[in-house]
């Protein structure tokens, strides 16, 4: 491993089927009032909200409410819940549902006390919080964004045409997450199976860099050969326990910033899903799957020799009279194969593009130079325009 880093991840995870009742055991060591946050209602359909809210009113607490979490919270919607938090004096963000509703409150935690415009002080300007920030929580209802036990949270400004990512300090991490996989049984499959690629795309982002010899690389390889295990596995029996518990898992330890230690990671995927996203609205593990091969087929000859890796430690491709590009070649197909199988989006079409919006899509991507190649803006075009 090459470099100098330091890791620390100060969240506390509750796992399992009985997890939910350690709020009893967190909930007192914060003040009275508590802002639930939560979507479009599956958590009342299904009995979360309900089982949740017996809990909050056990232990004494005032729940406010702050529902409507949109799939890519808005900046409107982050304006309306620092209003919330604000009028109400919340002590605590309780966070209820997927990686949007965790980001979401750490964008709310890190605003209640500033005075700036958020959306301009933290995704402008890039700035570090300077302010109190209001303690947040979760209880993860869909297994995908790693949320639950990091510092990232991303917004969308759809009058900017924009989605941006601003991961913060550590005392922005949720103080502590319940992920019970149970509380996924519920999520449509076009949800589980845009949830599960955003999990593996994660760890790609953090693969795809680098040729040292590298531990974080030997964990990422293990994680990705459970994810593909488990979602072939849960894509046929959504019920499977076994199956969805390890998808959970993995996507906590996809984004909880361990396999990035000693690695300098790419995230261009990213970049352009999520300026996908900001054009269209659509699902983010979808726009991630509908950009991924054509990005990925254009860097592969400058980090062939990761890729091959990719196709023998991941996809266990025989090597034996194959050359790295035809290794590096095969691991793609084998990716595009598992993709088609699990039923994600393939090109940018079927979630709204269209070539009238490509010049939009690429003037929204930040390109970043972490990877095997630098992308020139004609590059981010070309891509786009064969993700269509």
């Amino acid at each position: 491993m090459l470099g100098n880093f330091s890791y620390h991840n100060a969240t506390k995870l509750y796992f399992g089927d009985d997890s939910l009742q350690y709020l009893n055991e967190e909930l007192p060591k914060y003040g009275k009032t508590v802002q639930l946050i939560y979507g479009g209602g599956s958590v009342k359909r299904n009995g979360i909200y309900d089982a949740v809210v017996e809990i909050l009113k056990a232990n004494g607490k005032t729940v406010v409410e702050d529902a409507g979490v949109m799939p890519n919270p808005t900046v409107e919607k982050l304006r309306e819940g620092v209003r919330i938090a604000r009028e109400n004096h919340v002590d605590l963000l309780l966070a209820m549902g997927g990686g949007s509703c965790c980001d979401y409150a750490k964008a709310v935690s890190v605003s209640v006390h500033c005075d700036d415009d958020p959306w301009e002080k933290y995704y402008v300007r890039f700035e570090e919080p300077d302010c109190e920030i209001v303690p947040v929580a979760c209880i993860l209802t869909m297994a995908g964004t790693g949320s639950e036990m990091n510092a990232g949270a991303v917004i969308t400004n759809h009058e900017q045409k924009l989605k941006i990512g601003h991961v913060f300090g550590e005392e922005v991490m949720p103080k502590f997450s319940i992920l019970n996989p149970k509380f996924t049984f519920s999520l449509p499959k076009r949800q589980m199976v845009a949830g599960i690629y955003d999990i593996f795309n994660h760890i790609c982002e953090q693969y795809f860099s680098g040729e040292d010899d590298n531990t974080s690389d030997y964990l990422a390889e293990a994680l990705m050969r459970s994810v593909v295990h488990s979602s072939l596995i849960a894509v046929e029996n959504p019920e499977d326990y076994e199956a969805r518990s390890n998808i959970m898992w993995s996507a906590t330890w996809a984004l909880n910033t361990l396999i990035s230690r000693g690695k300098s990671t790419d995230w261009m995927v990213h970049m352009l899903g999520q300026a996908v996203g900001a054009v269209t609205d659509a699902t983010h593990g979808m726009t991630l799957a509908a950009v991924s091969l054509p990005y990925y087929r254009t860097i592969m000859p400058y980090g062939e020799k990761k890729f091959a890796r990719f196709a023998t430690e991941v996809w266990r491709v025989n090597p034996e009279g194959k050359s790295d590009r035809e290794l590096a070649e095969a691991g793609l197909e084998a990716l595009e194969n598992w993709m088609k199988q699990i039923g994600v989006a393939m090109n940018i079409t079927e979630l709204g593009a269209s070539e009238d919006v490509i010049e939009d899509i690429a003037d929204a991507t930040i390109i970043l130079d972490g990877g095997y190649k630098v992308l020139t803006r004609d590059e981010v075009v070309r891509i786009l325009r064969e993700s269509l």
